[in-house]
Protein backbone atom coordinates (compact mmCIF):
# COMPACT_ATOMS: atom_id res chain seq x y z
CA UNK A 1 0.00 0.00 0.00
CA UNK A 2 1.26 3.50 -0.75
CA UNK A 3 0.37 7.05 -1.70
CA UNK A 4 1.08 8.34 -5.20
CA UNK A 5 1.27 12.06 -5.91
CA UNK A 6 -0.15 13.20 -9.23
CA UNK A 7 0.60 16.64 -10.68
CA UNK A 8 -1.48 17.86 -13.61
CA UNK A 9 -0.57 20.97 -15.61
CA UNK A 10 -3.18 22.82 -17.67
CA UNK A 11 -2.14 24.99 -20.63
CA UNK A 12 -1.63 28.67 -19.81
CA UNK A 13 -3.92 30.31 -22.33
CA UNK A 14 -7.54 31.36 -22.79
CA UNK A 15 -10.17 28.62 -22.45
CA UNK A 16 -7.58 25.92 -21.73
CA UNK A 17 -9.33 24.95 -18.47
CA UNK A 18 -12.31 22.66 -17.97
CA UNK A 19 -15.36 22.21 -15.79
CA UNK A 20 -15.49 18.48 -16.58
CA UNK A 21 -14.79 15.74 -14.07
CA UNK A 22 -11.22 14.43 -14.49
CA UNK A 23 -10.17 11.00 -13.21
CA UNK A 24 -6.97 9.01 -13.62
CA UNK A 25 -5.86 5.40 -13.80
CA UNK A 26 -2.21 4.51 -13.18
CA UNK A 27 -0.89 1.51 -15.10
CA UNK A 28 2.25 -0.08 -13.70
CA UNK A 29 4.43 -3.03 -14.63
CA UNK A 30 2.88 -5.08 -11.80
CA UNK A 31 -0.65 -3.80 -11.28
CA UNK A 32 -3.16 -1.21 -12.42
CA UNK A 33 -4.80 1.24 -10.02
CA UNK A 34 -8.52 1.77 -9.70
CA UNK A 35 -9.97 4.77 -11.48
CA UNK A 36 -9.49 7.74 -9.10
CA UNK A 37 -11.13 11.20 -9.35
CA UNK A 38 -8.75 14.20 -9.34
CA UNK A 39 -10.64 16.57 -7.09
CA UNK A 40 -9.34 19.15 -4.63
CA UNK A 41 -11.29 21.82 -2.79
CA UNK A 42 -12.58 24.51 -5.13
CA UNK A 43 -12.25 24.82 -8.90
CA UNK A 44 -9.59 22.58 -10.49
CA UNK A 45 -7.90 22.66 -13.90
CA UNK A 46 -7.85 26.40 -14.48
CA UNK A 47 -5.65 27.85 -17.27
CA UNK A 48 -1.99 27.74 -16.23
CA UNK A 49 -2.71 25.76 -13.07
CA UNK A 50 -0.33 23.12 -11.70
CA UNK A 51 -2.32 21.02 -9.26
CA UNK A 52 -1.31 18.13 -7.03
CA UNK A 53 -3.51 15.24 -5.99
CA UNK A 54 -2.91 12.26 -3.72
CA UNK A 55 -3.93 8.71 -4.67
CA UNK A 56 -3.89 5.90 -2.14
CA UNK A 57 -3.36 2.47 -3.67
CA UNK A 58 -3.81 -0.79 -1.81
CA UNK A 59 -0.95 -2.45 -3.64
CA UNK A 60 2.39 -1.65 -5.25
CA UNK A 61 1.95 -0.92 -8.96
CA UNK A 62 5.58 -1.28 -10.06
CA UNK A 63 7.08 1.17 -12.53
CA UNK A 64 4.39 3.45 -13.94
CA UNK A 65 4.34 3.00 -17.74
CA UNK A 66 1.00 4.53 -18.68
CA UNK A 67 -1.67 6.87 -17.33
CA UNK A 68 -5.28 7.11 -18.48
CA UNK A 69 -7.04 10.45 -18.14
CA UNK A 70 -10.82 10.16 -18.05
CA UNK A 71 -12.77 13.33 -18.94
CA UNK A 72 -16.45 12.99 -18.00
CA UNK A 73 -19.52 15.21 -17.39
CA UNK A 74 -19.79 17.16 -14.15
CA UNK A 75 -23.11 18.38 -12.76
CA UNK A 76 -25.01 20.67 -15.13
CA UNK A 77 -21.95 22.12 -16.89
CA UNK A 78 -21.94 21.81 -20.71
CA UNK A 79 -19.35 19.90 -22.70
CA UNK A 80 -16.04 21.75 -23.04
CA UNK A 81 -12.47 21.14 -24.19
CA UNK A 82 -9.40 20.94 -21.96
CA UNK A 83 -5.77 21.53 -22.89
CA UNK A 84 -3.59 19.25 -20.76
CA UNK A 85 0.13 20.01 -20.92
CA UNK A 86 1.54 17.08 -18.95
CA UNK A 87 1.05 14.76 -15.99
CA UNK A 88 3.67 13.86 -13.40
CA UNK A 89 3.41 10.90 -11.06
CA UNK A 90 5.58 10.53 -7.95
CA UNK A 91 5.59 7.00 -6.53
CA UNK A 92 5.78 6.21 -2.79
CA UNK A 93 9.53 5.55 -3.14
CA UNK A 94 10.08 9.03 -4.61
CA UNK A 95 10.57 8.08 -8.26
CA UNK A 96 9.11 10.63 -10.69
CA UNK A 97 7.44 9.75 -14.00
CA UNK A 98 6.49 12.39 -16.56
CA UNK A 99 3.78 11.90 -19.20
CA UNK A 100 3.71 14.58 -21.93
CA UNK A 101 0.30 15.39 -23.39
CA UNK A 102 0.25 18.90 -24.98
CA UNK A 103 -3.07 18.46 -26.72
CA UNK A 104 -6.75 19.29 -26.46
CA UNK A 105 -8.93 16.69 -24.80
CA UNK A 106 -12.18 17.29 -26.63
CA UNK A 107 -15.59 16.34 -25.27
CA UNK A 108 -15.83 13.30 -23.02
CA UNK A 109 -13.22 10.61 -23.60
CA UNK A 110 -10.35 8.60 -22.14
CA UNK A 111 -6.82 9.55 -23.19
CA UNK A 112 -3.81 7.24 -22.74
CA UNK A 113 -0.37 8.79 -22.19
CA UNK A 114 2.98 7.02 -22.33
CA UNK A 115 5.95 8.11 -20.25
CA UNK A 116 8.24 10.70 -21.83
CA UNK A 117 11.42 8.59 -21.49
CA UNK A 118 11.45 6.47 -24.62
CA UNK A 119 12.06 2.72 -24.25
CA UNK A 120 13.38 2.75 -27.81
CA UNK A 121 16.21 5.12 -26.98
CA UNK A 122 17.48 2.78 -24.25
CA UNK A 123 17.21 -0.46 -26.24
CA UNK A 124 17.55 0.39 -29.94
CA UNK A 125 21.05 -1.10 -30.24
CA UNK A 126 20.05 -4.47 -28.77
CA UNK A 127 19.72 -7.41 -31.15
CA UNK A 128 16.67 -8.71 -29.26
CA UNK A 129 14.78 -5.42 -29.70
CA UNK A 130 15.82 -5.29 -33.36
CA UNK A 131 14.31 -8.74 -33.88
CA UNK A 132 11.26 -7.97 -31.75
CA UNK A 133 10.23 -5.20 -34.13
CA UNK A 134 9.90 -7.65 -37.03
CA UNK A 135 7.08 -9.27 -35.05
CA UNK A 136 5.45 -6.52 -33.02
CA UNK A 137 6.85 -3.29 -34.42
CA UNK A 138 5.28 -0.82 -36.80
CA UNK A 139 5.97 -2.99 -39.85
CA UNK A 140 5.40 -6.66 -38.94
CA UNK A 141 5.07 -7.90 -42.52
CA UNK A 142 8.56 -8.48 -43.92
CA UNK A 143 9.98 -11.69 -42.51
CA UNK A 144 9.40 -15.13 -44.00
CA UNK A 145 10.51 -18.53 -42.83
CA UNK A 146 13.67 -19.53 -44.67
CA UNK A 147 14.17 -23.22 -45.46
CA UNK A 148 16.92 -22.63 -48.00
CA UNK A 149 19.29 -19.70 -48.26
CA UNK A 150 18.91 -17.57 -51.40
CA UNK A 151 21.76 -17.95 -53.87
CA UNK A 152 22.58 -14.22 -53.59
CA UNK A 153 23.04 -14.43 -49.81
CA UNK A 154 26.03 -16.78 -49.31
CA UNK A 155 25.98 -17.15 -45.52
CA UNK A 156 28.21 -20.05 -44.45
CA UNK A 157 27.72 -22.24 -41.35
CA UNK A 158 30.98 -20.92 -39.93
CA UNK A 159 29.76 -17.31 -40.12
CA UNK A 160 26.76 -17.93 -37.85
CA UNK A 161 28.05 -20.77 -35.67
CA UNK A 162 28.65 -18.49 -32.67
CA UNK A 163 25.13 -17.10 -32.92
CA UNK A 164 23.47 -20.53 -33.06
CA UNK A 165 25.41 -22.17 -30.26
CA UNK A 166 27.49 -25.34 -30.08
CA UNK A 167 24.55 -27.75 -30.01
CA UNK A 168 23.14 -26.76 -33.39
CA UNK A 169 24.12 -25.81 -36.92
CA UNK A 170 22.75 -23.61 -39.67
CA UNK A 171 21.39 -26.61 -41.57
CA UNK A 172 19.72 -27.98 -38.44
CA UNK A 173 18.04 -24.65 -37.73
CA UNK A 174 16.91 -24.31 -41.34
CA UNK A 175 15.29 -27.75 -41.19
CA UNK A 176 13.61 -26.96 -37.86
CA UNK A 177 12.09 -23.80 -39.31
CA UNK A 178 13.96 -21.50 -36.92
CA UNK A 179 15.63 -19.35 -39.58
CA UNK A 180 13.84 -16.32 -41.05
CA UNK A 181 14.67 -13.90 -43.84
CA UNK A 182 13.81 -10.25 -44.46
CA UNK A 183 14.49 -9.40 -48.10
CA UNK A 184 14.22 -5.79 -49.34
CA UNK A 185 14.70 -6.54 -53.03
CA UNK A 186 11.76 -4.20 -53.76
CA UNK A 187 14.15 -1.27 -53.07
CA UNK A 188 16.66 -2.34 -55.72
CA UNK A 189 16.83 0.33 -58.41
CA UNK A 190 14.69 2.88 -56.58
CA UNK A 191 16.23 6.33 -57.28
CA UNK A 192 17.56 8.23 -54.29
CA UNK A 193 16.59 11.78 -53.39
CA UNK A 194 18.69 14.90 -52.86
CA UNK A 195 18.21 16.59 -49.47
CA UNK A 196 19.75 19.91 -48.43
CA UNK A 197 21.77 19.81 -51.63
CA UNK A 198 23.39 16.44 -50.83
CA UNK A 199 22.85 13.12 -52.55
CA UNK A 200 21.18 10.43 -50.40
CA UNK A 201 21.56 6.66 -50.75
CA UNK A 202 19.32 3.59 -50.78
CA UNK A 203 20.22 -0.06 -50.23
CA UNK A 204 18.28 -3.30 -50.74
CA UNK A 205 19.55 -5.43 -47.85
CA UNK A 206 18.96 -9.02 -46.83
CA UNK A 207 18.74 -9.88 -43.14
CA UNK A 208 18.87 -13.39 -41.69
CA UNK A 209 17.30 -13.97 -38.27
CA UNK A 210 17.27 -16.86 -35.81
CA UNK A 211 14.45 -17.90 -33.50
CA UNK A 212 16.12 -18.77 -30.21
CA UNK A 213 14.84 -21.36 -27.71
CA UNK A 214 13.69 -18.46 -25.52
CA UNK A 215 11.33 -17.33 -28.28
CA UNK A 216 13.37 -14.22 -29.06
CA UNK A 217 14.21 -13.42 -32.66
CA UNK A 218 17.73 -12.06 -33.27
CA UNK A 219 19.67 -11.04 -36.42
CA UNK A 220 22.59 -13.28 -37.30
CA UNK A 221 23.73 -11.97 -40.72
CA UNK A 222 23.13 -8.86 -42.84
CA UNK A 223 24.12 -8.16 -46.45
CA UNK A 224 23.48 -4.60 -47.65
CA UNK A 225 22.91 -5.35 -51.33
CA UNK A 226 21.33 -7.98 -53.56
CA UNK A 227 24.67 -8.70 -55.23
CA UNK A 228 27.22 -10.57 -53.10
CA UNK A 229 30.90 -9.97 -53.62
CA UNK A 230 34.03 -8.35 -52.18
CA UNK A 231 32.30 -4.94 -52.07
CA UNK A 232 29.24 -6.32 -50.29
CA UNK A 233 30.41 -8.10 -47.13
CA UNK A 234 28.11 -10.06 -44.87
CA UNK A 235 27.99 -8.34 -41.49
CA UNK A 236 27.76 -10.44 -38.33
CA UNK A 237 27.07 -9.82 -34.61
CA UNK A 238 30.71 -10.73 -33.95
CA UNK A 239 31.95 -7.80 -36.07
CA UNK A 240 33.17 -4.51 -34.63
CA UNK A 241 30.44 -2.69 -32.67
CA UNK A 242 29.75 0.16 -35.11
CA UNK A 243 29.99 -2.09 -38.18
CA UNK A 244 27.14 -4.17 -36.77
CA UNK A 245 25.10 -1.19 -35.54
CA UNK A 246 25.41 0.53 -38.93
CA UNK A 247 24.37 -2.66 -40.78
CA UNK A 248 21.26 -2.97 -38.58
CA UNK A 249 20.49 0.72 -39.11
CA UNK A 250 20.52 0.18 -42.89
CA UNK A 251 17.94 -2.56 -42.40
CA UNK A 252 15.81 -0.27 -40.21
CA UNK A 253 16.10 2.40 -42.92
CA UNK A 254 14.90 -0.10 -45.53
CA UNK A 255 12.02 -0.83 -43.16
CA UNK A 256 11.13 2.88 -43.13
CA UNK A 257 11.04 3.13 -46.94
CA UNK A 258 9.04 -0.05 -47.56
CA UNK A 259 6.72 0.66 -44.66
CA UNK A 260 5.80 4.20 -45.66
CA UNK A 261 5.65 3.79 -49.45
CA UNK A 262 4.31 0.26 -49.82
CA UNK A 263 2.68 -1.20 -46.72
CA UNK A 264 1.25 2.03 -45.33
CA UNK A 265 0.54 4.22 -48.38
CA UNK A 266 -0.22 1.70 -51.13
CA UNK A 267 -1.65 -1.22 -49.17
CA UNK A 268 -3.91 0.74 -46.83
CA UNK A 269 -4.56 4.36 -47.83
CA UNK A 270 -4.73 3.99 -51.61
CA UNK A 271 -6.50 0.63 -51.66
CA UNK A 272 -9.02 1.94 -49.14
CA UNK A 273 -9.62 4.98 -51.33
CA UNK A 274 -10.60 2.77 -54.28
CA UNK A 275 -13.10 0.89 -52.12
CA UNK A 276 -14.45 4.07 -50.51
CA UNK A 277 -15.05 5.82 -53.83
CA UNK A 278 -16.81 2.81 -55.33
CA UNK A 279 -18.98 2.48 -52.22
CA UNK A 280 -20.08 6.13 -52.41
CA UNK A 281 -20.64 6.06 -56.18
CA UNK A 282 -22.13 2.64 -56.89
CA UNK A 283 -24.13 1.58 -53.83
CA UNK A 284 -27.35 3.45 -52.99
CA UNK A 285 -27.97 4.47 -49.38
CA UNK A 286 -30.64 1.78 -48.95
CA UNK A 287 -28.27 -1.01 -50.04
CA UNK A 288 -27.30 -3.27 -47.09
CA UNK A 289 -23.64 -3.24 -48.07
CA UNK A 290 -23.63 0.56 -48.19
CA UNK A 291 -24.93 0.51 -44.61
CA UNK A 292 -22.25 -2.01 -43.64
CA UNK A 293 -19.33 -0.23 -45.32
CA UNK A 294 -20.09 3.47 -44.90
CA UNK A 295 -18.62 3.74 -41.35
CA UNK A 296 -15.40 2.29 -42.73
CA UNK A 297 -15.02 5.10 -45.30
CA UNK A 298 -15.06 7.89 -42.70
CA UNK A 299 -12.38 10.55 -43.37
CA UNK A 300 -10.52 8.28 -45.84
CA UNK A 301 -10.89 10.62 -48.81
CA UNK A 302 -10.20 13.69 -46.67
CA UNK A 303 -7.06 12.11 -45.23
CA UNK A 304 -5.73 11.06 -48.64
CA UNK A 305 -6.37 14.47 -50.20
CA UNK A 306 -4.58 16.12 -47.27
CA UNK A 307 -1.73 13.65 -47.66
CA UNK A 308 -1.33 14.43 -51.34
CA UNK A 309 -1.42 18.16 -50.62
CA UNK A 310 0.86 18.34 -47.59
CA UNK A 311 3.09 15.28 -47.95
CA UNK A 312 3.26 13.96 -51.52
CA UNK A 313 3.17 17.11 -53.66
CA UNK A 314 6.39 18.28 -55.28
CA UNK A 315 8.34 20.56 -52.99
CA UNK A 316 6.61 19.25 -49.87
CA UNK A 317 7.77 16.81 -47.19
CA UNK A 318 8.15 13.83 -49.54
CA UNK A 319 11.01 15.60 -51.36
CA UNK A 320 12.62 17.13 -48.25
CA UNK A 321 12.89 14.20 -45.87
CA UNK A 322 12.97 10.58 -47.16
CA UNK A 323 15.79 9.48 -49.40
CA UNK A 324 13.21 8.03 -51.80
CA UNK A 325 11.20 10.86 -53.35
CA UNK A 326 7.50 10.68 -54.01
CA UNK A 327 7.76 11.44 -57.73
CA UNK A 328 6.09 9.04 -60.17
CA UNK A 329 9.55 7.95 -61.32
CA UNK A 330 10.49 6.97 -57.76
CA UNK A 331 7.25 5.13 -57.05
CA UNK A 332 7.27 3.19 -60.34
CA UNK A 333 9.52 0.34 -59.11
CA UNK A 334 7.29 -0.02 -56.06
CA UNK A 335 4.20 -0.24 -58.24
CA UNK A 336 5.75 -2.92 -60.46
CA UNK A 337 6.58 -5.01 -57.40
CA UNK A 338 3.07 -4.52 -56.04
CA UNK A 339 1.55 -6.45 -58.98
CA UNK A 340 2.79 -9.66 -57.41
CA UNK A 341 2.37 -8.53 -53.82
CA UNK A 342 -1.28 -7.55 -54.26
CA UNK A 343 -2.16 -10.74 -56.03
CA UNK A 344 -0.44 -12.91 -53.43
CA UNK A 345 -2.04 -11.00 -50.55
CA UNK A 346 -5.56 -11.26 -51.99
CA UNK A 347 -5.38 -14.93 -52.98
CA UNK A 348 -3.85 -15.96 -49.64
CA UNK A 349 -6.23 -13.92 -47.51
CA UNK A 350 -7.07 -14.72 -44.80
CA UNK A 351 -5.25 -18.04 -44.38
CA UNK A 352 -1.65 -16.80 -44.55
CA UNK A 353 -2.02 -13.39 -42.98
CA UNK A 354 -3.99 -14.68 -40.01
CA UNK A 355 -0.80 -16.13 -38.56
CA UNK A 356 1.72 -14.04 -40.43
CA UNK A 357 3.12 -15.36 -43.70
CA UNK A 358 5.68 -18.01 -42.81
CA UNK A 359 5.84 -16.93 -39.17
CA UNK A 360 3.54 -19.48 -37.58
CA UNK A 361 6.37 -21.21 -35.68
CA UNK A 362 7.03 -18.15 -33.54
CA UNK A 363 4.82 -19.07 -30.63
CA UNK A 364 6.81 -18.71 -27.44
CA UNK A 365 6.60 -15.98 -24.82
CA UNK A 366 4.02 -13.92 -26.71
CA UNK A 367 6.65 -12.70 -29.15
CA UNK A 368 4.29 -12.97 -32.11
CA UNK A 369 1.41 -11.20 -30.35
CA UNK A 370 0.74 -9.02 -33.39
CA UNK A 371 0.17 -11.99 -35.70
CA UNK A 372 -2.01 -13.73 -33.12
CA UNK A 373 -4.17 -10.63 -32.77
CA UNK A 374 -4.44 -10.21 -36.54
CA UNK A 375 -5.84 -13.73 -36.68
CA UNK A 376 -8.31 -12.92 -33.88
CA UNK A 377 -9.44 -9.72 -35.60
CA UNK A 378 -9.98 -11.47 -38.92
CA UNK A 379 -11.99 -14.19 -37.19
CA UNK A 380 -14.21 -11.66 -35.39
CA UNK A 381 -14.65 -9.55 -38.55
CA UNK A 382 -15.38 -12.55 -40.73
CA UNK A 383 -18.06 -13.80 -38.33
CA UNK A 384 -19.76 -10.38 -38.28
CA UNK A 385 -19.57 -9.87 -42.05
CA UNK A 386 -20.78 -13.41 -42.68
CA UNK A 387 -23.85 -12.81 -40.54
CA UNK A 388 -24.73 -9.59 -42.39
CA UNK A 389 -24.10 -11.01 -45.86
CA UNK A 390 -25.98 -14.27 -45.30
CA UNK A 391 -28.94 -12.35 -43.89
CA UNK A 392 -29.37 -10.49 -47.18
CA UNK A 393 -27.90 -12.96 -49.70
CA UNK A 394 -29.44 -16.41 -49.32
CA UNK A 395 -27.63 -17.97 -52.27
CA UNK A 396 -24.89 -17.41 -54.84
CA UNK A 397 -27.61 -16.53 -57.34
CA UNK A 398 -28.56 -13.51 -55.23
CA UNK A 399 -24.97 -12.28 -55.37
CA UNK A 400 -24.80 -12.69 -59.13
CA UNK A 401 -28.15 -10.96 -59.62
CA UNK A 402 -27.25 -7.85 -57.61
CA UNK A 403 -26.30 -5.44 -60.41
CA UNK A 404 -25.35 -2.66 -57.96
CA UNK A 405 -22.96 -4.98 -56.13
CA UNK A 406 -21.42 -6.12 -59.42
CA UNK A 407 -21.00 -2.50 -60.58
CA UNK A 408 -19.25 -1.79 -57.25
CA UNK A 409 -16.77 -4.64 -57.75
CA UNK A 410 -16.26 -3.70 -61.40
CA UNK A 411 -15.37 -0.09 -60.53
CA UNK A 412 -12.85 -1.20 -57.90
CA UNK A 413 -11.17 -3.51 -60.40
CA UNK A 414 -11.18 -1.20 -63.44
CA UNK A 415 -10.85 2.25 -61.82
CA UNK A 416 -8.95 1.38 -58.65
CA UNK A 417 -6.63 -1.27 -60.10
CA UNK A 418 -6.83 -0.26 -63.78
CA UNK A 419 -8.02 -3.70 -64.84
CA UNK A 420 -4.76 -5.32 -63.69
CA UNK A 421 -5.49 -9.04 -63.28
CA UNK A 422 -2.17 -9.50 -61.46
CA UNK A 423 -3.59 -7.44 -58.60
CA UNK A 424 -5.64 -10.48 -57.61
CA UNK A 425 -8.84 -8.45 -57.25
CA UNK A 426 -11.87 -9.82 -59.13
CA UNK A 427 -13.91 -7.80 -61.60
CA UNK A 428 -17.10 -9.49 -60.40
CA UNK A 429 -18.22 -11.48 -57.38
CA UNK A 430 -19.57 -14.97 -57.99
CA UNK A 431 -20.59 -16.42 -54.63
CA UNK A 432 -21.56 -15.71 -51.04
CA UNK A 433 -18.22 -16.98 -49.60
CA UNK A 434 -16.28 -14.85 -52.08
CA UNK A 435 -18.31 -11.78 -51.11
CA UNK A 436 -17.72 -12.44 -47.40
CA UNK A 437 -13.98 -12.80 -47.99
CA UNK A 438 -13.87 -9.63 -50.10
CA UNK A 439 -15.72 -7.48 -47.55
CA UNK A 440 -13.79 -8.91 -44.61
CA UNK A 441 -10.51 -8.16 -46.36
CA UNK A 442 -11.40 -4.53 -46.92
CA UNK A 443 -12.77 -3.83 -43.43
CA UNK A 444 -9.67 -5.50 -41.98
CA UNK A 445 -7.43 -3.47 -44.29
CA UNK A 446 -8.89 -0.07 -43.37
CA UNK A 447 -9.16 -0.81 -39.64
CA UNK A 448 -6.91 -3.39 -37.96
CA UNK A 449 -4.24 -3.53 -40.66
CA UNK A 450 -3.95 0.25 -40.81
CA UNK A 451 -3.74 0.42 -37.00
CA UNK A 452 -0.95 -2.19 -36.90
CA UNK A 453 1.03 -0.19 -39.48
CA UNK A 454 0.24 3.31 -38.22
CA UNK A 455 -0.35 3.51 -34.48
CA UNK A 456 3.26 2.87 -33.45
CA UNK A 457 5.01 5.15 -35.94
CA UNK A 458 5.82 7.91 -33.49
CA UNK A 459 6.46 5.61 -30.54
CA UNK A 460 9.04 3.55 -32.44
CA UNK A 461 10.27 6.23 -34.85
CA UNK A 462 10.74 9.28 -32.62
CA UNK A 463 14.20 7.97 -31.72
CA UNK A 464 15.56 8.51 -35.22
CA UNK A 465 18.38 5.88 -35.35
CA UNK A 466 15.72 3.22 -34.91
CA UNK A 467 13.73 4.38 -37.96
CA UNK A 468 15.84 6.73 -40.14
CA UNK A 469 14.25 8.34 -43.17
CA UNK A 470 17.45 8.79 -45.20
CA UNK A 471 21.15 7.93 -45.28
CA UNK A 472 23.78 10.45 -46.36
CA UNK A 473 26.60 8.03 -47.17
CA UNK A 474 26.55 4.84 -49.27
CA UNK A 475 26.53 1.43 -47.55
CA UNK A 476 30.00 0.37 -46.32
CA UNK A 477 31.88 -1.80 -48.79
CA UNK A 478 34.30 -3.25 -46.24
CA UNK A 479 34.33 -4.19 -42.60
CA UNK A 480 36.25 -2.22 -40.00
CA UNK A 481 35.47 1.16 -41.56
CA UNK A 482 32.65 2.32 -39.26
CA UNK A 483 32.85 4.42 -36.11
CA UNK A 484 30.57 6.65 -34.09
CA UNK A 485 31.75 9.63 -36.14
CA UNK A 486 31.06 7.96 -39.50
CA UNK A 487 27.72 6.74 -38.16
CA UNK A 488 26.66 10.29 -37.23
CA UNK A 489 27.77 11.48 -40.67
CA UNK A 490 25.52 8.88 -42.30
CA UNK A 491 22.18 9.20 -40.47
CA UNK A 492 19.87 12.14 -41.32
CA UNK A 493 20.67 15.73 -40.43
CA UNK A 494 18.87 17.52 -37.60
CA UNK A 495 16.41 19.44 -39.79
CA UNK A 496 15.37 16.32 -41.72
CA UNK A 497 14.98 14.44 -38.46
CA UNK A 498 12.80 17.20 -37.00
CA UNK A 499 10.47 17.15 -40.00
CA UNK A 500 10.24 13.35 -39.90
CA UNK A 501 9.45 13.25 -36.18
CA UNK A 502 6.82 15.96 -36.56
CA UNK A 503 5.23 14.07 -39.46
CA UNK A 504 5.14 10.81 -37.50
CA UNK A 505 3.60 12.67 -34.55
CA UNK A 506 0.85 14.10 -36.76
CA UNK A 507 0.17 10.67 -38.28
CA UNK A 508 -0.26 9.18 -34.80
CA UNK A 509 -2.33 11.96 -33.23
CA UNK A 510 -5.54 10.64 -31.74
CA UNK A 511 -8.63 12.11 -33.35
CA UNK A 512 -10.83 14.25 -31.14
CA UNK A 513 -13.88 12.45 -32.54
CA UNK A 514 -12.40 9.00 -32.96
CA UNK A 515 -14.67 6.03 -33.57
CA UNK A 516 -13.07 2.75 -32.47
CA UNK A 517 -13.70 -0.40 -34.45
CA UNK A 518 -17.33 -1.49 -34.16
CA UNK A 519 -18.59 1.92 -33.03
CA UNK A 520 -21.63 2.78 -35.14
CA UNK A 521 -23.42 5.84 -33.69
CA UNK A 522 -25.43 6.29 -36.89
CA UNK A 523 -28.06 3.57 -37.05
CA UNK A 524 -28.21 2.73 -40.73
CA UNK A 525 -29.64 -0.74 -40.11
CA UNK A 526 -33.21 -0.77 -38.81
CA UNK A 527 -33.95 -4.52 -38.86
CA UNK A 528 -33.53 -6.54 -35.67
CA UNK A 529 -31.14 -9.18 -37.04
CA UNK A 530 -28.42 -6.72 -38.20
CA UNK A 531 -28.76 -4.90 -34.86
CA UNK A 532 -28.24 -8.18 -33.04
CA UNK A 533 -25.19 -8.97 -35.18
CA UNK A 534 -23.70 -5.54 -34.48
CA UNK A 535 -24.21 -5.99 -30.72
CA UNK A 536 -22.55 -9.41 -30.85
CA UNK A 537 -19.66 -7.96 -32.88
CA UNK A 538 -19.17 -5.20 -30.31
CA UNK A 539 -19.27 -7.73 -27.49
CA UNK A 540 -16.55 -9.88 -29.08
CA UNK A 541 -14.37 -6.79 -29.64
CA UNK A 542 -14.84 -5.72 -26.00
CA UNK A 543 -13.82 -9.20 -24.84
CA UNK A 544 -10.75 -9.14 -27.11
CA UNK A 545 -9.78 -5.71 -25.77
CA UNK A 546 -10.02 -6.94 -22.19
CA UNK A 547 -7.88 -9.99 -23.00
CA UNK A 548 -5.21 -7.79 -24.61
CA UNK A 549 -5.10 -5.44 -21.65
CA UNK A 550 -4.78 -8.35 -19.22
CA UNK A 551 -2.04 -9.96 -21.28
CA UNK A 552 -0.13 -6.68 -21.57
CA UNK A 553 0.26 -6.55 -17.80
CA UNK A 554 2.69 -9.49 -17.96
CA UNK A 555 4.65 -8.33 -21.02
CA UNK A 556 7.90 -6.32 -20.74
CA UNK A 557 6.78 -4.30 -23.79
CA UNK A 558 2.97 -3.99 -23.89
CA UNK A 559 1.48 -4.33 -27.37
CA UNK A 560 -1.53 -1.99 -27.76
CA UNK A 561 -1.66 -1.23 -31.48
CA UNK A 562 -4.31 -3.89 -32.12
CA UNK A 563 -6.41 -3.31 -29.03
CA UNK A 564 -9.88 -2.68 -30.53
CA UNK A 565 -10.10 0.48 -28.42
CA UNK A 566 -7.07 1.80 -30.33
CA UNK A 567 -8.30 0.83 -33.82
CA UNK A 568 -10.29 3.28 -35.90
CA UNK A 569 -13.21 2.06 -37.99
CA UNK A 570 -11.55 3.57 -41.04
CA UNK A 571 -8.27 4.83 -42.46
CA UNK A 572 -8.92 8.23 -40.95
CA UNK A 573 -5.43 9.66 -40.43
Amino acid sequence: MGTYKVRVTTGNFLLAGTFSSISITLVGTHKESDKKPLDNWGKDFNPGAVEEFKLCCRRWLGDIVLVRLHKEPYSFYPTDNWYCSFVEVISPNGQTYRFPCYQWVEGYRTLELREGKEYVRAHWQEDTFFGYQFLNGVHPVMIRRCTELPCNFPVTPAMVASSLGESSSLQDELEKGNIFLADYKILEGVPANTINGYQQYIAAPLCLLHLQPSGELIPIAIQLSQCPGPDSPIFLPSDAEWDWILAKTWVRYAEFLVHEAVSHLLLTHLIDEAFALATLRQLPMCHPLFKLLLPHTRYTLHTNVMGRTLLLRRGEIIERVPASSGTPEALFPYCLAMKTTLGTSWRAFPASISVGPGVCTIRLCGHNLCFQLIGRHISVLSSFVSGIVRHYYRSDAHVLADCELQAWADEIFHEGFLGNEASGFPSSLQSVPELIKYLTMWIYCCSARHAALSNGQYELGAWMPNFPSSMRNPPPQAKGTSSLESYLDTIPEVNSTSITIYTLWVLCCELGDSRPLGTYPDEHFTEEEPKRLIAAFQGRLAQLSQEIQERNKSLPIPYRYLDPQQIENSTSI
